[in-house]
């Protein structure tokens, strides 16, 4: 026979052999290694967080027959407004959105309206409140809308505290579950810890009110509340040591 054949079969007949041992060697610890019984556990945590960050968005508009007209109005009211904003070194000021559109009414000739939107930002939610306020009364500025939040520092600290109180949920609910269904020991497979989203919960007890007023006129009144933060443990608590009935 050919030395190159007889070679090849050689080689054939070892792979032949060595896939036979690995299969029945998988096959083996299949057998040998039964599945261990789990549970699926959850655990959660939550807690509520004063609110410590105020974020207005104030506008300008203005409509005229000319585009351009509008247009120098609105640019020349939110430079006045930016500059009076950046002069308190508390609030964070920055252009939020810019738009520009004609209309029409019936009878009338059509006129340009321009709007401009500027966003603060402020722990020191009794300065914002006091600027918002003086920007309306001094400047003709509405008002889009004010809303609350928690800084991302404090709701690092926070998330981190809440986690190990929701690890220790999910370890007394694993340990009650292992003991209920007949087993003596569990250990911790594959966990997952998660967190919800904010959701703001006003509570008039904490509520925050600037006191500061322009003149001329009344405060705009923020309330800052507070937002409930919430941490999920949830994973398979692996179950040992079966207790005798």
């Amino acid at each position: 026979m050919n030395p190159t054949i007889v070679t090849k079969l050689r080689c054939g007949v070892a792979a032949l052999a060595l896939w036979s041992a690995t299969a029945h060697a998988a096959t083996e610890s299949l057998i040998i290694q039964p599945t261990m019984p789990s549970v699926a556990v959850t655990g959660a945590a939550t807690g509520s967080v004063q609110n410590d960050r105020m974020q207005a968005t104030v506008r300008v508009e203005a409509d005229n027959a000319s585009a351009a007209q509008a247009a120098n109005d609105v640019n020349a009211r939110m430079a006045k407004a930016l500059s009076r904003a950046k002069a308190v070194p508390a609030i964070d000021a920055k252009s939020a959105g810019y738009s520009t559109w004609q209309t029409w009414e019936k009878g009338k000739p059509s006129k340009w309206k321009v709007v401009q939107s500027l966003q603060l930002t402020s722990s020191d939610f009794a300065a914002l409140a006091a600027l918002v306020s003086r920007l309306q009364e001094d400047d003709g500025l509405l008002v889009s809308g004010i809303a609350f939040s928690v800084l991302p520092e404090t709701r690092r600290k926070t998330e981190d505290a809440l986690t190990r109180e929701a690890i220790r949920s999910w370890q007394q609910r694993a340990a009650t579950a292992a003991d209920a269904l007949g087993f003596g020991s569990w250990r911790p497979g594959r966990i997952t810890v998660s967190t919800g989203d904010f959701i703001a919960q006003p509570r008039p007890e904490i509520m925050m009110r600037a006191q500061a007023a322009p003149a001329g006129g009344a405060p705009v009144a923020v309330e800052g509340g507070v937002t409930e933060l919430t941490v999920t443990v949830t994973g398979d608590a692996l179950l040992d040591n079966a207790k005798l009935r």
